[in-house]
């Protein structure tokens, strides 16, 4: 803990204890009696001694431990009874003149009263010492040792207690750092015990620290009236702000910075020589820590919800590349407009993908990812549905960019006819009064970062009944026996003709599993004060990822999978159960019914954990972009973006035009 010694460093030059642990009388004893002369004959050709006359630091330490283990804390009955081995400053006396023998007589006749003095002082000592020896009677020597003990005993108790409150405020300070949670790269903390910037090196974490005692010192130095030196520290540190800027390492920095640096340093050491208190430094830097984790706090509820608001938006890119499509496309003629090999659609010997989707550029990328990596393209079919809005934009775009010699067919979700409200209880809750009132009339925030903790539940996306198709798949695919559901937010990687070959044991949803020790479980979607709840699903069961799914659409039909989620949603009309979204009810509908697939076939985070394992990546037949940062957003995480870039042809016409670049 260094921050622990710092502290303690500190709170012994400023509590006026001493030096080191040893108490001001002992140590004015030592200097007078032993380095006095010392320092004396310093100036007068002490580098003519012979050096093994003299004691090492060592020794002098050791004979002043040693004494102070057997008889506890230093007092003048310690010096009284244990006279320390003064001999070595005779015998260095002794031989000095042997040893300098250039001097002239004014001078050795300063040298002889030094050692008239030192014999005169020795003897003393040695007097007084066989005169404390007659006085003190046995039981008065017990007395004292007893009250040295306790006193010993007591200052022992009171410094333990002392370090252990001021252990207890580090840890928790050090705690609540940790517990910061932001996407900004470069952050600093000197509280943090890994600096997470890696490009960050000594100079700039010097220029920080140097900042940070800088305004303590400017604050101490203004409550004190001292206002030539304060206005001289606020110079400095507004030269360092300069200097710093933004810079991460060091070599960001300008060339005046070390010319910087060592003007802050001399300053602080003015400050400290004038205005250092121990008690008033710590209680400073408390307080600006404190202050400085309410600023993160709030920092990180603004970060909270602009990240939201973000993940709401179309790019404007995407959207004008979505308009021009949509525009090309209506001035086909109608037979221009089909795809080609539509008798494949319903043929259960083919690899069957479902992609529900209103971003066009998304979606050309999980078709393109997945075309290329396939063994036989010839045999994979996309069945992609989306919105009436994007259903132009999206025919156009694979009409003008086919996947090769594979199948691709393009629904509008406004044509299933079968889909309404008397059928769909999410469309039918859409419908209502209190639903209308959650999402446009109740608890619109104020500020950036009032109500920032629920606004991901607001999300329009849980408003389209596009994230909600899912749970209709046989409805939707009558014909066909398994298909693979893929989000839109995903890169394929490598061939996956291998999933349809995967036993899934009588299961319907073959996943990847999601859990880790205590994480990603039931009881983190659910509501388990619920009794229905409660009494149906094991809270700690494992969770597991949407995104890409296996469906067995024959168990799907025998098991009446859709008249489950039905059920559930209907009694979860005032979201007592879980909030909105569509992966707890899919928890629930899938419970016991859902066979975990290898982790290899699907990695996640890459949409919001900058720390995943490159080779994991790249091994991973998908990786999934789940969370707020999604590849087509400026928000997104610039290290796996070129992962979903890569299968993006930017030198086309229309991304062209529309501003689309890497």
């Amino acid at each position: 803990m260094a921050s622990k010694r710092g502290l303690g460093s500190q709170r012994n030059r400023g509590g006026g204890g001493g030096v080191c642990g040893f108490p001001v009388p002992v140590i004015a004893l030592i200097f007078f009696s032993v380095l006095a002369p010392l320092i004396f004959l310093t100036g007068r050709g002490l580098h003519s001694i012979d050096q093994k006359d003299l004691p090492t630091g060592k020794q002098a330490i050791d004979t002043i431990t040693a004494n102070a283990g057997d008889l506890g804390p230093w007092s003048l009955d310690l010096i009284r009874k244990n006279p320390l081995s003064f001999s070595w400053k005779v015998s260095g006396m002794e031989n000095f003149d042997q040893h300098n023998t250039t001097l002239d007589e004014p001078k050795k006749m300063v040298l002889h009263e030094a050692k008239e003095n030192v014999h005169h002082k020795k003897e003393n000592i040695t007097l007084s010492d066989e005169h404390s020896q007659f006085l003190d009677t046995p039981e008065k020597l017990v007395r004292r040792q007893l009250r040295e003990k306790r006193r010993e005993k007591r200052a022992s108790q009171l410094v333990q207690q002392d370090d252990e409150a001021i252990v207890k405020l580090e840890n928790a300070a050090i705690e609540r750092t940790k517990a910061v949670d932001s996407a900004v790269l470069g952050k600093y903390s000197i509280w943090r015990r890994d600096n997470e910037n890696e490009n960050t090196d000594a100079n700039v974490r010097l220029m920080r620290d140097q900042m940070i005692m800088a305004r303590v010192y400017a604050s101490i130095a203004k409550m004190k009236d001292k206002l030539d030196l304060y206005q001289e520290i606020l110079v400095r540190l507004k030269e360092s702000q300069r200097a710093l800027g933004e810079a991460t390492s060091d070599a960001d920095l300008p060339h005046s910075a070390p010319e910087k640096v060592k003007a802050m340093g001399q300053v602080l050491a003015k400050a400290r020589e004038e205005l250092y208190d121990c008690k008033l430094v710590t209680k400073k830097l408390r307080a600006m820590l404190q202050s400085a984790d309410e600023q993160v706090r709030g920092l990180k509820k603004q970060s909270t919800f602009l990240s939201q608001l973000a993940a709401k938006t179309i790019p404007n890119g995407i959207h004008c590349l979505a308009m021009r499509l949509t525009i090309g496309y209506y001035l086909l003629s109608p037979e221009k407009r089909k795809f080609p090999r539509s008798d494949n659609l319903e043929n259960p010997n083919l690899y069957h993908y479902a992609l529900f989707s209103d971003n066009v550029l998304a979606a050309s990328v999980v078709v393109n990812s997945t075309i290329l990596n396939a063994k036989e393209p010839e045999k994979h079919v996309f069945h992609l549905v989306t919105d009436k809005l994007n259903f132009g934009a999206m025919n156009m775009w694979f009409l003008l960019n086919p996947p090769g010699k594979a199948t691709i067919h393009v629904e509008n979700v406004d044509d299933f006819k079968w889909l309404n409200s008397s059928y769909c209880p999410v469309l039918r809750q859409l419908e209502s009064a209190a639903m209308k009132e959650y999402y446009f009339t109740a608890g619109h925030p104020t500020t950036l970062s009032a109500g920032s903790s629920n606004l991901k539940y607001r999300n329009p996306k849980y408003l389209s009944m596009l994230n909600h198709l899912r749970f209709y798949l046989p409805e939707v695919y009558p014909k066909l026996d398994k298909i693979l559901f893929l989000d839109d937010d995903i890169v394929v990687q490598k061939d996956l003709t291998g999933l349809w070959s995967v036993d899934l044991h009588g299961k319907v949803n073959g996943a990847v599993e999601t859990c880790g020790q205590s994480f990603h479980r039931f009881d983190k979607y659910l509501n388990f004060s619920n009794p229905h709840i409660a009494k149906n699903f094991d809270p700690n069961a494992c969770g597991w990822a949407y995104g890409m799914n296996m469906f067995d659409l024959k168990e799907w039909k025998k098991r009446d999978i859709t008249g489950i989620y039905h059920k559930w949603q209907s009694m979860n009309e005032d979201r007592v159960l879980w909030k909105l979204g569509t992966l707890p009810p899919g928890l629930i509908t899938f419970y016991r019914l859902t066979h975990p697939l290898n982790k290899s076939w699907h990695v996640l985070g890459l949409g919001y954990n900058p720390s995943i394992d490159r080779q994991e990546i790249v091994n991973a037949a998908v990786i999934h972009y789940n969370g707020n940062m999604k590849p087509w957003l400026e928000i997104a995480m610039t290290k796996y973006r070129p992962y979903w870039t890569k299968y993006i042809k930017y030198d086309h016409p229309y991304l062209r035009n529309c501003n689309l670049s890497e």
